[in-house]
């Protein structure tokens, strides 16, 4: 790192100033995506005047020396192509970078990342020794979180689904490379999953529930004691109030029987006027009685009366 931090400080001493920089950057670019979008534009921005050459290995070569591509040569020199970043492509590009092609080419500098790539030798050597030994070497940073092998990693991971996905396409089992019993296999698991994420999100919506009512019930018993409290507070108070009305309403009573007065319920007296009536009825009661006396004695005198003349009548029967 520290040499190819050297090597890009001594780089920009030597760019020449009267034309673009020539800034070469190779590699594959299987499955083109933003990750390398970003390391070319790297390459693009290291002068303010710069061409962009960009070398890819073909099929042939890139299957040698580190593995099968999904795309085509042919399709990634196409996908370069379309990157605003990339002035021309160099198709069919060598492993390691020589002076040879560096001349020929007339490159200046070389951009890549830092990380080693062993070369064709098989010793383990960087395939850009030569170039950082040389001074013209530019470092470029990798996008964290994006390659090619995640990508593909991504694929084979969830292989069934796209496989189906696919097949419900109209792709044919001979285009996938997949047999009648791997297809209804596939279908049975594909199912299973769907069931298995189906009774996974029951039995989340389940625990969810089961917190809420354990949250209310903690809840509830952590504030049992001041509920109870505060309603026994309650209803103390309101007894203690109506004991005290009845209270001061029995006082009332007594206090207007006390005086020989009635109080209202608006605590005003009520005047009393029995006792002058209760004389004037005595008085009716006597008069009456007298006329009852004077009834009784006519009463009697008749009787007496009737009495003399009936003796009389029964005298003069017998003579």
């Amino acid at each position: 790192m520290s040499n190819a931090n050297s090597n890009n400080s001594n780089s920009t001493d030597t760019a020449p100033s009267d034309r673009p920089v020539r800034v070469y950057a190779d590699g594959i670019y299987d499955l083109f995506h933003f990750g390398h979008a970003r390391s070319l534009e790297q390459a693009k921005k290291s002068f303010p005047n710069t061409y962009l050459l960009v070398g890819c290995c073909n099929d042939e070569t890139t299957h040698k020396f580190k593995g099968k591509t999904v795309m085509t040569e042919d399709e990634r020199y196409e996908s370069l192509r379309h990157c605003k970043w990339v002035d021309e492509v160099i198709p069919d590009a060598p492993w390691v970078v020589t002076q040879e092609f560096l001349d020929k080419h007339q490159i200046d500098f070389v951009a890549h990342d830092s990380l080693p790539y062993a070369d064709a030798s098989g010793a383990g050597k960087d395939v850009y020794e030569f170039v950082k030994a040389a001074g013209k070497f530019k470092e470029t940073k990798r996008t964290d979180g994006i390659s090619t092998s995640d990508i593909i990693m991504r694929i084979v991971k969830d292989y069934n689904q796209y496989v189906m996905r696919n097949l419900d396409r109209g792709y044919s089992r001979k285009d996938l490379g997949v047999s009648y019993v791997k297809e209804k296999r596939l279908r049975v698991n594909m199912k299973l999953k769907k069931l298995q994420e189906k009774v996974k999100q029951q039995q989340e919506r389940v625990g969810e529930k089961i917190q809420t009512v354990a949250m209310h019930r903690n809840e509830w018993v952590e504030n049992a004691d001041r509920w109870v409290a505060g309603f026994l507070e309650m209803f103390e108070e309101g007894c203690h109030k109506m004991g005290t009305a009845i209270r001061d309403r029995i006082q009332e009573r007594l206090r207007g029987q006390g005086s020989g007065k009635y109080l209202l319920p608006n605590g005003e007296e009520e005047e009393d006027d029995d006792e002058e009536y209760y004389y004037d009825e005595d008085d009716y009661f006597d008069e009456e009685e007298e006329y009852y006396y004077d009834n009784d004695e006519s009463d009697d005198e008749k009787d007496e009366k009737e009495m003399s003349e009936k003796d009389e009548k029964e005298t003069k029967e017998k003579k």
